[in-house]
């Protein structure tokens, strides 16, 4: 067949066309996969969602790599990874109980058939760092923390359960909040605020501090203790806990009071407060992440749609907030970001997911300095209402200091 010198003109051009999309694709390395979990109508006859991204290398861009696959449940209200980034599992608030997903080479989940029934609705949930233990703290009348045994990822029968109860009020209604092990799974820490004294709305029997945090100790035989001075004072309504990864510090973000708690670490299981705590944040705190370096804090502010950035000093454990270059503070976000996390692979990009948003915003982090700044074509849709935000990395890769 002949061509004329037009004909070849076009041909030339769509092949040039289709090489720079070819080269374009290829320069997309997923360097993470984002899990978020939404409650996308949940109720009697809903179900719950979990939406799969592939995070971009280089800018950090979310795209969706599959379908949404079903929570495993109704209204997950928390999913977590384990540390080697086999396995999902998703707390189901409507269903009371944890679902276990596998994860595979593509980041697809595939639900398997163990998972953990609680008698009470699951509030947050929590791996600790050996793959051993998972741990549940539930209730909203009553508090339980749960320890499940894990066997290569999957869910064993309960083998501990612990109750909170206050020593001086003893039939106070004691509502949890979050839950954090220790990097070393010498004790488990968890958030919670007495209704009976804390109640916006309702009435109060209670004359008791409201806001507390419970510690217990870990037995080899996965044995729940609350240990000696537990539980500890935290403000008003403790929303959110962390612990870093050195093991010496604990924070907890009070959701009525605009500020967050911190603690040292004593005698691997005991806590002590920070001398020149509590450090404000913005309003209505509701979510609080730690870098893989343990050097940067983040915690998501539900009503200014924010998030708040904190470089930690390693000796003292206090926070301090960070600036960014342009001279804000400010790190916007769609509304009601409630869930956040530092990308695993390199500890470089902060994503908040947003219940009122239905989206994920996305920014980059600046490793020396701890500031943030918008990712590209960031929001990202999610299903309705999300609530939970997990990431495991794509390949090997070193946390390191990088320069944005």
């Amino acid at each position: 067949m002949k061509f004329s010198k037009l004909s070849q003109l076009f041909l030339v051009s769509g092949l040039g066309l289709s090489v720079a999309a070819l080269i374009s694709a290829c320069d997309i390395i997923t360097v993470d996969y984002v899990y978020v979990a939404s409650s996308a109508g949940s109720g009697s006859g809903g179900a719950g969602k979990i939406d799969i991204f592939a995070a971009d290398s280089a800018s950090g861009a979310l795209r969706p790599i599959d379908t949404a696959v079903s929570s495993g449940g109704i209204d997950p209200v928390s999913i977590i990874v384990d540390t080697a980034y086999a396995n999902l599992y998703a707390a189901n608030a409507g269903s009371d109980l944890v679902a276990h997903f596998a994860i595979g080479l593509d980041g697809g989940l595939t639900i398997q058939k163990d998972s953990a029934s609680l008698t009470t609705q699951p509030v947050a949930i929590a791996v600790n760092a050996a793959d051993t233990y998972l741990y549940a703290v539930s209730g909203t009348s009553s508090a339980t923390l749960t320890a499940f045994p894990l066997t290569a990822g999957a869910l064993g029968s309960a083998v501990s359960a612990a109750s909170f109860k206050l020593p001086t009020y003893p039939s106070d209604v004691i509502i949890p909040t979050g839950v954090s092990v220790l990097a070393n799974n010498s004790a488990v820490f968890v958030s919670a605020y007495d209704q009976s004294a804390y109640n916006p709305g309702g009435t109060t029997t209670s004359t008791a501090n409201p806001g507390w945090v419970f510690g217990f100790a870990v037995g080899s035989n996965g044995s729940l203790t609350e240990v000696s001075g537990s539980p500890w004072k935290a403000g008003i309504k403790p929303s959110a806990i962390v612990s870093d990864p050195t093991n010496r510090y604990v924070y907890v973000t009070d959701y009525a009071s605009n500020d967050m708690v911190a603690y040292t670490v004593l005698d691997g299981n005991t806590l002590a407060f920070l001398p020149n705590g509590p450090f404000r944040t913005g309003n209505e705190p509701s979510a609080i992440t730690i870098d893989p370096r343990g050097r940067f804090m983040y915690l998501t502010n539900q009503l200014d749609n924010s998030v708040s950035a904190y470089t930690i000093d390693l000796a003292s454990g206090t926070p301090t907030s960070v600036v960014n270059s342009t001279g804000s503070s400010t790190n916007s976000t769609e509304a009601e970001p409630v869930a956040l996390i530092v990308d695993p692979a390199l500890g470089q990009y902060v994503y908040t997911a947003n219940y009122y948003g239905s989206s994920v915003t996305g920014f980059v982090l600046d490793a020396t300095a701890g500031s943030l700044k918008p990712v590209q074509a960031s929001p990202y849709p999610t299903d309705s209402k999300p609530t939970s935000i997990t990431a495991i990395p794509h390949g090997n890769h070193a946390t390191q200091v990088t320069d944005n």
